[in-house]
């Protein structure tokens, strides 16, 4: 029976993550496993009142079909936060509505991937992103990272090696590793892709998440059409929605569009108007302004803990926002020996080695701190800390 399978499905990595989720369905596991948003901080007052009005006067026309880029108001108002907020000049016809950023990873995969072409990713990467990549089976060029961005020199290699499609990348407070880019690293990446015919696949959905500093440019605006952005509501609003967007020049956004076209007609019309009422109705700075300064006490409770929980030979990123922090363990220790002794103990984490599509991240574990509250944190990183230092004794 196994022939009537398309061969393509034995390259999809499963998604070790959702596999923990459903031992996480547990409430007595302390659970870092998921890269959740805090249901605390859902406006589900304000969606509900939202909902009354999209449909309260009577107008049947959210029920309809849509046009397949999206309601227009809603790509209209995301245009103009780009303006705002980062100075970035993109058109409403540039943006395509998607059911979540993950949809708009597999229409690029799609539209750019043939069987064999190159594809540079992080190393450690978003295991989504492998996932939907993955169907179309490319060739990896995993790169790695480095505390402020891509390895340029590696990067450089690749490139000088092969035709390279292109590189994905989650360019602010990284899944899994929780770094940024620096300015700098920004400014010379721009210019390393500038001498290649390679797109950059700008993956942003928790940029808006940054608890400290300032924000680094974007490079949608450096590359013209060779460059694509993707955001999402699913971390500023709500992931059950499932409402995402990408940005790109023509002619990409009229190949996406007939993708899109051909997978699924087009989003959810009924999501898209009423989350489009809630952002005319309600201060979407002032909320996520509420959704930082509470992810913010849980990254701090989070280090804290670390530090004092965690022996010293444990490495562990400081990121300045996002929802993640990337914990490297003694080489003598497996992350996923960790995992199960820590599942016996009631938490779950993310081990490190689905991030890698060329194996790796053997001692590699991921934290997620938005979804715990700061006693919940302390208490589960406690219990990691005294298996690692148990481990370690055991290893000596």
């Amino acid at each position: 029976m196994t022939s009537m399978y398309a061969s393509r499905m034995n390259t999809i990595p499963r998604s070790f993550i959702r596999e923990i989720l459903k031992v996480t369905e547990d409430p007595t596991v302390i659970s870092f496993a998921g890269g959740l948003p805090n249901p605390r901080f859902f406006p589900v007052g304000r969606i509900a009142q939202a909902a009354m009005n999209t449909l309260g006067s009577g107008d049947a026309s959210p029920l309809q079909y849509s046009t397949s880029e999206g309601y227009r108001p809603l790509r209209e108002f995301i245009a103009q936060r780009y303006r705002e907020k980062q100075g970035l000049i993109v058109s409403p016809e540039e943006i395509l509505i998607t059911n979540g950023s993950q949809q708009a990873l597999d229409l690029l995969g799609k539209v750019l991937i043939d069987h064999g072409d190159a594809i540079a990713v992080e190393r450690p990467a978003y295991l989504g992103a492998l996932q939907a990549f993955s169907a179309y089976e490319p060739q990896f060029c995993p790169v790695p990272l480095q505390e402020d961005g891509i390895d340029l020199d590696r990067l450089k290699r690749v490139l000088g090696q092969r035709r390279v499609k292109f590189f994905h990348t989650v360019i602010n407070f990284q899944n899994p590793s929780g770094i940024s880019y620096s300015p700098e690293k920004r400014d010379a990446l721009v210019e390393l892709l500038g001498q290649y015919d390679t797109m950059v696949l700008e993956d942003d959905p928790y940029g808006e998440l940054r608890f400290e500093g300032s924000p680094a440019p974007a490079l949608w605006d450096r590359l013209d059409d060779r460059a694509a952005l993707l955001g999402s509501f699913s971390k500023i609003v709500a992931p059950g929605l499932r409402l995402g967007w990408v940005c790109a020049r023509r002619p990409v956004m009229d190949h996406l569009v007939v993708a899109k076209q051909a997978s699924d007609l087009h989003t959810n019309f009924l999501g898209q108007r009423i989350v489009y009422q809630y952002l005319i109705n309600n201060d979407i700075d002032q909320h996520i302004a509420t959704i930082i300064d509470a992810y913010r006490r849980q990254r701090d409770a989070m280090l804290a803990a670390i530090e004092g929980c965690f022996p010293p030979e444990v490495g562990f990123t400081r990121p300045a926002g996002g929802m993640f922090v990337w914990a490297t363990l003694p080489e003598e220790l497996s992350a996923l020996d960790l995992f199960e002794r820590a599942a016996q103990a009631k938490v779950a984490f993310v081990p490190g080695t689905p991030f890698f599509i060329d194996g790796g991240g053997t001692h590699n574990l991921r934290l997620n701190f938005s979804n715990a509250d700061e006693n919940r944190i302390a208490e589960g990183i406690s219990r990691l800390g005294q298996i690692i230092k148990e481990l370690l004794v055991r290893q000596g």
